[in-house]
């Protein structure tokens, strides 16, 4: 409460001791009397009996311009911003030089009241006194500015239909920060009773989300709050905020727990340099689980709370990095959500143009690598309260919130809504998959990448789940992507596939069995290309090649033949010599890279080992391939 009497007094140092000087704007005793009552009561923190004392004072003399004035600094501080603001405006009708404040004052509550024409006029006046500090007309422009940007909002209204998500979300409690996976399979938000925050989770079968129950007693405690969480898009790593807890460094640091089997593992501390003495909190982590976004008050920033981010590299989670200024602001900027795109973050902040208090944005992931200016999402989406805590669906087309005004089941509710389509992020989609044992058909956990093949760079590394074998990846809609999966004992699967014209909302699955080290068994190194009739091996076929060579450095003792086939197009002496010139030429990239000649040969088979019939050009494409072939141990 302390900052509280310091903003009541505030007003009156600016240029009205009212506790030295006995000069007020009214003579009648019984209105002094009460206004000394009152401002004891501030003294002694009671409140309520304040604002009780003032109105008293006002009955007694409703031209009381101080009573009217500290009453409505009171109000304000208790969040009446529409009894505060009748109380502003008496003050000026009295008097409108009584003092300048006023009117910066009245500016500020009527944006929360959305009444943005008065507040432009109000603000504008008090831009009009002499020697107002720097700070002060700063944040007087930025206040006309928001009154300047609604406006035009309101005239402009986007589409915005929020639905509940009904009582298997939502109870008499407090339910707020909802999360989902890429697959919409799992739903994680937090829910809040009698002042314990703790998580809870959603399943959805058969379209419908069914009864949330609590997440996890590993992650989940009674004397701590859990909140402001991150899922990983495969719902296999939850990092969270956790405050003062013993293994902290400061009020909040950031968490993680991963998934094992039906439950999660005990949560640990991410430590420096991403936990710091001070306060980190909120995090997003991105879709391949390299770059965690996340709010801190930390050195450094612009001022308030900032977003920054932090890359994992072999060495860990490397120096935080600020988004700048095209992002952060003086004032806050809080709850970053990371689309799976890596390309569109949201965010709320109080320190763009908006509709008072924090509104929601959108930036964009400019060419040259460095975020654009953000978008508000418009009104009403926006509106002149605070808007926080939104996260979308991984197709982009829906957004999940929180609200306490749209007369959900008490408190704040979990809604959702269809996101118009000029802020919605670049589609994605999602990659979701399965790894056996060939013979057993035992789920395995297995090492899994996806590449970028066009820009050769690795955008998914991760492990198959020990007990399923499932694996989930989210990838941007449109590209072309090599598949490896790997692990020790097995030869490794190569495939490739494509998302061009892949409709978005079907995810592309995958089932790969592994099989064993064995002489005989085979490979087909689907991500090594040539062009149409030639062996000169492409650059996209770079990781293959390094996923080849790491195998055969794995396995020192193995020998291998590669071999080269093509379909049944053409001459049969040219496809013969075709064949063996391209298992030529992998032979001759291994054996530059230190790989013992001894340990290889190649041959050409031509057409004469086909594996799908050459009657369609799809069946042609699966006969013209590179394989290799275990010929000893």
């Amino acid at each position: 409460m302390r900052v509280l009497i310091f903003s009541v007094l505030l007003l009156f140092l600016s240029g009205f001791a009212f506790a030295q000087q006995r000069q007020y704007s009214t003579t009648d005793k019984e209105a002094i009397k009460y206004f000394a009552q009152a401002n004891q009561s501030l003294d002694d923190h009671m409140y309520d009996d304040a604002v009780e004392l003032l109105k008293k004072a006002i009955e007694a003399d409703d031209k009381f311009v101080e009573a009217h004035a500290v009453l409505g600094d009171l109000l304000r501080q208790m969040r009446k911003y529409k009894a505060s603001a009748e109380q502003y405006n008496k003050v000026i009708a009295l008097n409108p030089d009584f003092n300048r404040a006023i009117y910066l004052r009245l500016g500020e509550e009527e944006i929360n009241n959305a009444q943005y024409n008065e507040s432009q006029q109000h603000l504008e006046k008090y831009l009009t006194y002499p020697n107002i500090t720097a700070q002060n007309t700063y944040y007087a422009q930025k206040l006309i500015a928001d009154c300047k940007f609604s406006i035009v909002a309101i005239a402009h209204p986007v589409p915005f239909k929020p639905i509940n998500m009904g009582p298997e979300i939502n109870t008499a409690d407090d339910e707020y920060l909802p999360v989902a996976t890429a697959d919409e399979s799992m739903l994680i938000f937090t829910r809040k009773i009698n002042n314990n925050e703790d998580f809870y989770k959603s399943l959805k079968l058969n379209g419908k989300w069914q009864t949330a129950t609590y997440l996890s007693n590993q992650i989940n405690t009674p004397q701590y709050n859990e909140g402001a969480q991150s899922i990983s898009q495969d719902g296999k790593y939850l990092f969270f905020t956790g405050c003062n807890r013993p293994d902290g460094l400061g009020r909040c640091d950031i968490y993680i727990s991963k998934k094992n089997g039906d439950d999660w593992s005990k949560p640990f501390d991410l430590s420096p340099p991403i936990n710091t003495p001070g306060w980190e909190s909120q995090p997003s982590i991105n879709s391949d689980g390299k770059t965690l976004y996340f709010v801190s008050n930390r050195k450094g920033g612009y001022g308030g709370y900032d977003i920054w981010k932090s890359t994992l590299t072999d060495k860990g989670w490397g120096e935080p990095e600020n988004l700048g200024p095209n992002i952060n602001t003086i004032y806050d900027e809080q709850s970053p959500f990371i689309h799976p795109d890596d390309s569109t973050l949201y965010f709320c902040s109080n320190g763009w143009p908006g509709l008072g208090g924090k509104d929601l944005f959108v930036s964009r992931l400019g060419k040259d690598g460095k975020w654009q200016k953000p978008e508000n999402l418009g009104y009403p989406i926006n509106s002149s309260g605070d808007e926080n805590g939104l996260s979308l669906t991984a197709n982009g087309s829906y957004a999940f919130f929180s609200s306490n005004n749209l007369n959900g089941y008490g408190g704040f509710d979990i809604y959702t809504f269809e996101l118009p389509p000029n802020l919605r992020p670049h589609l994605v989609t999602y990659v979701k998959g399965t790894v056996n044992d060939a013979k057993t058909k035992a789920p395995l956990e297995a090492a899994v990448e996806i590449i970028d093949l066009q820009r050769d760079i690795s955008v998914y590394q991760d492990y198959s789940d020990a007990k399923d074998g499932d694996f989930l990846a989210t990838l941007t809609a449109g590209k072309n992507y090599g598949l490896n999966i790997s692990k020790s004992g097995y030869l490794f699967y190569s495939a490739n596939f494509s998302l061009v014209g892949h409709e978005p909302k079907n995810p592309f699955t995958i089932a790969v069995l592994l099989e064993p080290i064995e002489i005989g068994n085979k490979v087909i190194l689907n991500n090594i290309f040539f062009d149409t009739n030639k062996f000169d091996i492409k650059p996209e076929s770079m990781a293959e090649l390094q996923q080849l060579i790491s195998f055969l450095t794995v396995n020192p003792t193995l020998h291998i033949e590669i071999s080269g086939h093509t379909d049944n197009v053409g001459n049969d002496q040219l496809n013969q010599t075709l064949s063996e010139n391209r298992a030529k030429s992998v032979y001759s990239y291994l054996v530059a890279n230190k790989i013992a000649a001894t340990r290889l040969v190649f041959k050409g088979y031509g057409k004469t080992q086909p594996i799908a019939p050459n009657t369609t050009e799809e069946e042609r494409k699966l006969n013209r391939r590179t394989e290799f072939k275990i010929i000893a141990k």
